[in-house]
């Protein structure tokens, strides 16, 4: 099924797999896309806040400017799971054991996201808010924070071997050692 979907709040239950895509300023706040299939598609300007994502399959999927507040990422499928992100509210969300492996966050509202034990390896993080995000035991090898702000991780717990950082807030790096720094 490829086409543009304008406004529409409830997915067809007849269909199981979204084939390219593109939903527009749709309002999925709460929607149960448990077991569905999104491939090749576009979220833009939607609201798909505490969506269901239970053993849902999201391949290459890009979303713009929407809100996603809460969602629990790592309960999508995980064989080609792989998604982008661009301007979007990424508040409270789980990301949590996922292979997000070149993932670009962009300009995104990630605080409180939860990122325990993904691989984020190659990972950017484009003038991302990263306050209070979790990063445990994740892997951030080679991955961008260069333009983020506001993380706090702790590199004796994550894997940090070539990732990119900026100053001041590569500051962020000591936040647990409680060392003052002029």
């Amino acid at each position: 099924m490829g086409h543009e979907k304008l406004c529409t709040s409830d997915l067809d239950p007849s269909h199981k797999v979204y084939e390219a895509c593109r939903f527009n300023h749709c309002n999925f706040g709460n929607a149960d896309f448990s077991g569905l299939t999104f491939r090749g598609c576009l979220f833009e300007g939607c609201d798909l806040s505490l969506a269901r994502l239970r053993n849902a399959s999201l391949q290459e999927v890009r979303f713009l400017s929407c809100k996603l507040l809460g969602v629990q990422f790592s309960e999508c499928r995980k064989l080609l799971l792989q998604f982008g992100f661009e301007q979007c509210m990424l508040r409270l969300t789980a990301f949590n054991g996922l292979d997000l492996r070149n993932t670009t966050f962009e300009e995104c509202d990630l605080q409180e996201a939860d990122f325990t034990g993904a691989d984020l390896s190659g990972a950017t993080f484009g003038h991302c808010d990263l306050h209070r995000a979790t990063f445990f035991r994740t892997n951030l090898e080679s991955a961008d924070f260069r333009s983020a702000f506001s993380y706090s991780i702790s590199p004796g717990t994550n894997r940090l071997s070539k990732a990119r950082f900026s100053m001041p807030e590569v500051t962020g790096l000591l936040d647990g050692y409680g060392i003052e720094i002029e």
